[in-house]
Parts: structure tokens; C-alpha cells; sequence
């Protein structure tokens, strides 16, 4: 890690230790029930609508207009900017596409922090997929902040990163899982709010550690998809089916959620992208953008990924040749050459 990457990180860590007694348990239940919802892309548009169903005030804004018609028309109210969504908000959650969208949001002109450093809300969660070093920034932005108004559980504003895992099917049914960093007394007070658009949340520790836990279990992932599909399309050559190869994978020691829940190959499991032409699910284009976060990270710590990093030029292939919209598992058709299961 860079000095300049230690520098924030000790501060981050720091100012979570001075904030450590500001957070009162009691009446948080309230101040979280006016959110405001940046960003209603696939995953964000689900999150927001079962906040709203859970009962909470729910603000939003979206660069689509016709995505934010949408929640108008449901009579959900809409913003033109993140500062003038916070302005009407206590918590503020963002899920955005990449960490450039996440700064602009925050930083950026009319952004959530361009007010003069004094704030309305006093917690932000930003559940967008970004390095580490990014959400390390944005939580240190906030700390140099105050608030508009002392509360009585927390006198300055304070940031969670909180990552998610499960993927637009999780998203709209509420069964996210929510890899969070920064305070814990913030992710505590925060756990009922997560919980109404997820079935679990998990604390990964301080500032940028859920943004850890979501690049390293994303290029996990990725490499399980493609020892899967290698593994399987070798089978196929030498002469034994997928299915044969999957009974022995789920009851032997190559089980994984590749194999028993997300199976690769077309004509094994139904409900699955393999058995829809690989539509719909976790994008190759997004799988290749994790990947990439991941590396940048691992680079800026001096660490090797060699398989990591094998794994990202195959999905930076499978874009270049027209997959990038595919999903992740269509490694097993497009790279390996695997034969449908007949």
C-alpha cells in the first residue's frame, strides 16, 4: 500500500475511535426512516422498492429519467441531485455502476458533499462495487464533515461500505448479503435498515473492509466458475458427460456453488443462465470489472494473484468476442468450447 494509502487508512482509523462514543443506541430506530436512494440500476431499483415496502420515507434519484418516472408515477418522490436528495434524508445509500460514479456522487458538482462540509444525514452506505481505496476515501471526506444539526446518537456524520453479494434474483426477493466496513456501532444501528433488503449482513471490519470482502470473494468466484467449466469440458473430451461429472463433483470434494447451484453447463440444471443461452445473471462485463478491481488492489499492496489475474484476461477475451453481456458462466461455451449436455 502507498503512503498516501496508509495516511488515510490511519486517519479513517482514528476518527472511528473518536466517534466511538458518539453513537447512542437509543432512538436510531427513527432517524433511519427518512432514506434517500442514489442510483436505480438493476440491483438499486429492487433495494429502494423493498425500503418502501418496509415502511421507509424513501427519496431517490437516478441520471435515467425514465427509470425515475418509474418511481414518481408509484408515487415515490424523486430528486435532481444527490444534494438535493440529501437534503430531505437522514441516511443516504448509494449503489452505482463503477468507483468514478461513486466519487462524482459524492464529490462531484450538486454531489452529496458539496454543501461546505456541513451535512443533513448523518450516516451514508454506499453499496456500490469499488476498491477499497475509494470507500477509504469517501469515509474520510465524511469524517472532515459535521453536521447541520447535533444528534443525540451521533455527533458526527459517519460512512459504511456495504457491498453486496446475490445478484438482481436476491435483490428483488430481499435475501441480499451485505459485506460491511466502518464503524461497528454504525453497522449495529444500520443492521435494521440492511435487513430490509437483505437476509444477512456481516461485519468485515473498518473503513473499506467490505470492499475488500467483495473483490476477494467476487475473484473467488470467478476462479471456481472457470476450474468448473475447465473441468467439465475436459470431462466432455475425454469421454464422460457433465451430468455424470456433476453427480461425482456435488458428492465429492470438488462441491461448489459452481457445480451444485450455478452449474455452467446447458441442459444440467434448470433455472439457471447455462439453461436461458447465459442471459440474465452476473454479466461477463461485470465479472471483468471486479476482476479488475481486485488486481489494481492486489498491485497496490504488492501482492501477486496469479490466477487472479489469469482469470481476468479470460473474461477480458470472452468481452472482446462479444460475451460481455453474457452471463459469467458462458466461460464454459465460449472459452473452453463445452458441448451442450444433450
Amino acid at each position: 500500500m502507498g503512503v498516501v494509502g496508509l495516511r488515510v487508512r490511519s486517519m479513517v482509523q482514528r476518527w472511528g475511535w473518536n466517534c466511538r462514543r458518539s453513537l447512542s443506541s437509543t432512538a436510531v430506530q427513527s432517524q433511519l426512516e427518512n432514506v434517500g436512494f442514489i442510483g436505480l440500476g438493476n440491483m438499486g431499483a429492487h433495494m429502494a422498492r423493498n425500503l418502501v415496502m418496509a415502511g421507509y420515507k424513501v427519496t431517490v434519484h437516478d441520471t435515467n429519467e425514465n427509470t425515475m418516472k418509474k418511481f414518481s408515477d408509484d408515487g415515490i418522490p424523486t430528486k435532481q441531485s444527490p444534494l438535493e436528495v440529501s437534503e430531505s434524508s437522514d441516511v443516504i445509500i448509494t449503489m452505482l455502476p463503477s468507483s468514478a460514479h461513486v466519487l462524482d456522487v459524492y464529490n462531484g458538482r450538486n454531489g452529496l458533499l458539496s454543501n461546505g462540509g456541513s451535512l443533513g444525514p448523518w450516516l451514508y452506505i454506499d453499496s456500490s462495487t469499488v476498491d477499497p481505496q475509494t470507500s477509504r476515501k469517501i469515509s474520510m471526506d465524511i469524517s472532515r464533515c459535521n453536521l447541520k444539526e447535533k444528534k443525540a446518537y451521533a455527533e458526527k456524520p459517519m460512512m459504511l461500505d456495504a457491498p453486496v453479494s446475490g445478484g438482481v434474483p436476491a435483490a428483488e426477493s430481499g435475501k441480499l448479503t451485505f459485506m460491511v466496513g466502518g464503524l461497528e456501532e454504525a453497522y449495529i444501528a444500520a443492521k435494521p435498515l440492511l435487513l430490509s433488503m437483505g437476509k444477512k449482513a456481516i461485519y468485515c471490519g473498518g473503513a473499506g473492509n467490505g470492499s475488500v470482502a467483495k473483490i476477494c470473494n467476487n475473484m473467488a468466484m470467478a476462479i471456481s466458475m472457470l476450474g468448473v467449466s475447465e473441468a467439465f469440458a475436459l470431462g466432455q473430451n475425454l469421454g464422460i458427460k457433465a451430468s455424470v461429472l456433476t453427480d461425482i463433483f456435488n458428492c465429492s470434494s470438488a462441491r461448489c456453488w459452481s457445480s451444485d447451484t450455478y452449474n455452467p453447463v446447458p441442459g444440467v440444471m434448470l433455472g439457471v443462465p447455462s439453461s436461458r443461452n447465459y442471459d440474465g445473471g452476473f454479466t461477463s462485463k461485470l465479472m471483468a470489472k471486479d476482476l479488475d478491481l481486485a488486481m489494481a488492489s492486489a498491485s497496490g499492496v504488492d501482492f501477486k494473484c496469479p490466477i487472479g489475474s489469469q482469470a481476468l484476461e479470460i473474461y477480458r477475451k470472452l468481452c472482446d468476442d462479444g460475451c460481455e453481456l453474457k452471463d459469467f458462466s458462458c466461460a464454459f461455451r465460449h472459452y473452453y468450447a463445452g458441448k451442450d449436455e444433450n
